[in-house]
């Protein structure tokens, strides 16, 4: 077996850590064969699947690997390897293996994560694009994991900067998920990097998202989570940060909203509160280059004066999602009127419908 192969099965083999690698080697001696392999197996602690996988290895699955591999352009970045994130690599149960396609020198790039909601207020999406350019513009990577929602909005806004985006999938490279996400998907290859422990072929099953979120803890210097619901996954993502030993920051928002109450937990455990980007690049020791210390939330702002009716039914409405019989209440305008304003103020921008008849106000 020739070391490309041997690379290949190594990727391919189950439950094989960074750590169980490093010994395989060492007792190896840097041997990869395929009888080296399965000899040194025989010696070391593994689990039952990773052993039978060394000493038998499915031969047709590996000659599909290697041939895609090569088709797609995708890398093999072993935890052996110079290339492979000493930051992963010192996190529990980090993966012997990393699929990667686009630029492998950004896995060792200063990284920031970025997680939340996948059904987020408008104000929530509008938020994590903002926050994810300002951190481009910084010098971070915004890492994230490709799922609707925040996840997709944070890698949108890193790349509407002009900066790296990397998105670590919860399937083989070969299957983008969510499929609608596949031209997103490309822009990130183009300008960042598509990370995966997972083999080609494999499904989005859902015990893979955890996983998934272990590699965006282990790569990034901190975790920001957006927007949360209660039992969201993006808790996972902070909590295995946490035990990383990295930083964790959270959005504060309504106490009325049930998308807050992830980031309150978190910030009453102890995550950082964040209201601006400095929040977070102060709180890592990040210097930041000048045409980065602007804050951009004034750029999203919707542009003139609005008649004094329209701009007492915005100071009713505040920051806190309200239906129209709210409004009714605290303007004494009739309700027909204040239906006609909040479409025209959505259609402005300045206000977005959200689910049980509310509506709030965009950054």
């Amino acid at each position: 077996m020739d070391a490309t192969r041997a690379r290949a099965l190594l990727a391919r083999t189950p439950n094989l850590t960074a750590e169980s690698l490093g010994a395989l080697l060492e007792a190896a001696a840097g041997e990869l064969t395929k009888a080296a392999s399965a000899r040194i197996a025989a010696r070391i602690e593994l689990p039952p699947a990773t052993r039978a996988c060394l000493a038998s290895p499915d031969e047709r699955a590996l000659d599909a690997d290697l041939a895609w591999l090569a088709a797609s352009g995708t890398t093999v970045v072993l935890a052996s390897d110079a290339a492979y994130p000493s930051l992963l690599k010192r996190t529990a149960g980090a993966p012997a293996a990393l699929y990667v396609q686009g630029e492998i020198g950004l896995l060792t790039a200063p990284q920031l994560a970025m997680v939340g909601s996948r059904s987020p207020t408008p104000s929530g999406r509008a938020t994590a694009r903002e926050f994810a350019a300002w951190f481009a513009r910084a010098g971070f990577t915004v890492t994230s994991g490709l799922a609707t929602g925040i996840d997709a909005a944070s890698h949108e806004g890193a790349l509407a900067a002009g900066g790296t985006t990397i998105a670590v999938f919860g399937t083989g490279l070969d299957r983008v998920y969510p499929p609608e996400h596949a031209a997103l998907a490309a822009r990130i290859r183009a300008s960042g990097a598509l990370v995966s422990e997972f083999p080609p072929g494999v499904a989005p099953l859902r015990t893979h998202f955890p996983r998934r979120n272990r590699i965006i803890a282990g790569l990034t210097l901190g975790t920001l989570v957006v927007e949360a619901a209660a039992g969201s996954g993006s808790l996972i993502t902070a909590r295995q940060a946490a035990e990383a030993g990295r930083e964790v920051f959270a959005i504060p928002g309504s106490i009325h909203s049930p998308l807050s109450r992830g980031c309150h937990q978190l910030i009453r455990g102890g995550a950082k509160l964040v209201e601006s980007g400095k929040d977070v690049t102060e709180e890592l020791g990040f210097s930041m280059p000048k045409e980065a210390l602007t804050e951009p939330r004034a750029a999203l702002e919707p542009a003139g004066a609005l008649d004094k009716e329209y701009e007492m039914l915005l100071d009713a409405l505040g920051f806190e999602p309200a239906t129209i019989d709210s409004l009714v209440a605290r303007t004494e305008l009739p309700g027909a009127s204040i239906a006609s304003m909040l479409l025209i103020l959505e259609l402005e921008g300045r206000v977005a419908a959200l689910p049980g008849g509310r509506y709030g106000r965009t950054p």
